[in-house]
């Protein structure tokens, strides 16, 4: 052993190992800056949240070139003494602690001392502080972890820094980064949780120019969400609180008819930090879980204040995770008090009596009919696992496959993959369509069918899910997507983060049926949908559009595909009668697809027994 490590050295082939270097300090801070800043939105993370350390009362944003080109923080902190400000930017320096065992009770934003020498190390940093007591400020150029200068300068009391040319000197780092636009949406989304976060700091965002985002900084948090999410948002929500020797928890759940596609808007802070937790996420969504249907997210802004020892915030570069000791109690609190939020509000979602719609090039009027939802009051107890029943279509779609199933493997001729009997050539043909014989419908969502030898169970909606599906997908892949009027047309309000979503995607919107415009500030006027989509909520499924462009790294080609998966919502449902007129149009339609065998979700659109089977079931046939 000791041979072989005396030998490391050397390579299997007999050539020499190359020698080990000692790195300079320039190429050590780029490696580490590598760790903190990942892109513009990692600069303005560690600058405001050190400007909020400093007890800044009023911080200003400014980015432009999508924080690529230039950067400004402004605060009126306590600044920073002239003797600490070149220590600042070194590796490690900090004024949030001294020692480890502070980090057992960590009560400041940031405590690594690793931000401003990492920003000055890929990018062009100009400091310009002033403390209280002094006379004079000082100014501080730094470039690329090099000091240009250091003066004397007139300046207010606080602290601005200014950031420029961002990996300027790292080149293969800054190729990496998205378009300004896409740069610039991801700090917008950084901005409203520092609003969020901070309702007693006064926060202005400027973005190329123009204001995009401000708060009044006097603690009103329903104030911050307005001014984030707009009024849409806050007249649903519901004010929740508990308190307790070890924490308080505080904020609002939206309503069920708040629900989005995504968690992005599940927003945890805990004392003053935002983060990422499964547990919070897993609490809350139980308790929504009765209230919500499959695979939709809540609305909640939930905030907690908790004993520092009884959390570990140091499991994280970024910090947007942390370890909770009691995680079983904080799981009950979070449940109960969502739950009691939800259950004390009225939760019958308002919709609009009539909708007057004209459908361009078809000629005709289509009104929607007034929907009302009563949701039960019934809550399950938390200290037990809880049971959600699943959605009534659903049930009754699992059980009579169940049945299938059953009487097929007491059965072993009754068919068990469709293909065997179901989708040979025969039936799908044009000609076969023609002899196709429709029986009747059952439980109104069931359509048999009989051909030659063979009976055919097609359920409506799947199938009608699948028609949509597919007469939308090509409508897009052509570019010929009709519209329908929406008269008035439809005002919706959106967050600064979501409305540069929409921006950045309006070409994309055009192309799939949307005539979206600007209607002041961050509302639009959605004055067109694509005709596919009639029967739904126009507001509800734009929304659902633009929680599907949110998601990070998602292709235009994806965004057209989620889009024509939405024209699902339209179809007819399970448990609505259809006449027989209705549904040998659609059969056909379903029948001329090149894939008619399943929805657009995976499920089957028809299963098939036999004339054999049936007769084995019935003993017919020893």
């Amino acid at each position: 052993m000791r041979f072989a490590l005396f030998r490391a050295d050397l390579r299997t082939d007999g050539e020499k190992m190359p020698d080990i270097n000692i790195l300079d300090e320039s190429t050590i801070n780029k490696i580490a800056a590598g760790e903190v800043v990942e892109r513009p939105v990692s600069v303005i993370k560690e600058l405001v949240e050190n400007a909020v350390d400093a007890g800044a009362k009023n911080i200003s944003v400014e980015i432009k070139g999508g924080g690529i080109d230039l950067i400004r923080v402004t605060d009126n902190g306590c600044g920073i003494s002239r003797d600490d400000i070149p220590k600042a930017f070194l590796r490690h320096a900090t004024s949030k602690i001294c020692c480890a065992d502070d980090l057992l009770d960590i009560r400041s934003l940031g405590f690594r001392g690793e931000a401003l020498s990492s920003v000055a190390a890929v990018s062009m940093v100009e400091l310009m502080t002033k403390t209280e007591d002094a006379v004079f400020g000082y100014r501080y150029r730094i470039e690329g972890g090099r000091e240009m200068s250091f003066d004397e300068a007139g300046l207010p009391n606080g602290t601005t820094i200014i950031v420029k040319n961002l990996f300027y000197n790292t080149p293969a780092r800054r190729k990496f980064l998205k378009s300004a636009v896409t740069e610039g949406g991801y700090i917008t989304e950084l901005m409203e949780r520092l609003i969020l976060s901070h309702p007693s700091v006064s926060f202005k965002y400027t973005m190329n120019g123009v204001v995009k985002l401000s708060s009044t900084g006097n603690g009103d948090v329903m104030a911050d969400v307005y001014s984030v999410f707009g009024r849409d948002i806050s007249r649903l929500l519901v004010n929740i609180e508990y308190d307790d020797e070890k924490m308080r928890l505080r904020g609002f759940v939206g309503k069920p008819e708040l629900s989005r596609g995504n968690r992005n808007f599940e927003l945890f802070f805990v004392n003053n930090r935002y983060i990422k937790s499964k547990i919070l996420s897993s609490a809350t969504e139980e308790a929504y879980k009765p209230y919500m249907m499959l695979h939709r997210f809540p609305f909640v802004i939930l905030y907690l204040d908790i004993d520092s020892s009884c959390i570990d915030v140091n499991v994280h570069p970024s910090k947007t995770e942390i370890r909770f000791y009691e995680e079983q109690e904080l799981y009950r609190i979070i449940y109960e008090a969502v739950t009691a939020g939800i259950t004390r509000q009225e939760l019958i979602p308002e919709t609009p009596v009539m909708k007057e719609t004209t459908v361009s090039g078809a000629g005709s009027d289509r009104v929607c009919e007034k929907v009302s939802e009563k949701v039960s009051e019934k809550v399950p107890e938390p200290s037990v696992p809880v049971s959600i029943p699943e959605p009534f279509e659903e049930k009754r779609i699992r059980e009579f496959n169940e049945t299938v199933t059953q009487a097929a493997s007491q059965t072993p001729l009754v068919s068990s993959t469709v293909q065997e009997t179901l989708f040979k050539e025969g039936f799908l043909s044009e000609q076969a369509r023609r002899s196709h014989r429709i029986i009747g419908q059952v439980f109104d969502t069931y359509w048999i069918v009989e051909y030659e030898d063979s009976l055919y169970l097609i359920d409506q909606h799947a199938a009608h899910e699948k028609v949509l599906y597919e007469r939308f997908s090509k409508q897009i892949a052509a570019n010929s997507v009709m519209s329908q009027t929406l008269s008035p047309p439809c005002i919706l309000s959106f967050s600064p983060a979501q409305a540069d979503i929409i921006d950045e995607n309006i070409e994309i919107l055009a192309q799939t049926g949307f005539a979206v415009e600007h209607f002041g500030g961050n509302d639009f006027a959605i004055s067109a949908v694509p005709t596919e989509l009639f029967g739904m909520s126009e507001k509800d499924y734009f929304i659902s559009v633009v929680d599907g462009l949110s998601e990070k790294n998602i292709k235009p080609a994806q965004i057209k595909d989620r889009i024509a998966t939405m024209a699902c919502k339209a179809a007819v449902k399970g448990n609505m009668h259809m006449s027989v007129a209705e549904a040998e149009a659609l059969i056909s339609e379903l029948l001329a697809l090149d894939n008619p065998y399943n929805c657009p979700h995976g499920r089957p659109t028809i299963v098939s027994f036999s004339k054999y089977d049936l007769e084995k079931m019935f003993k017919r046939i020893v």
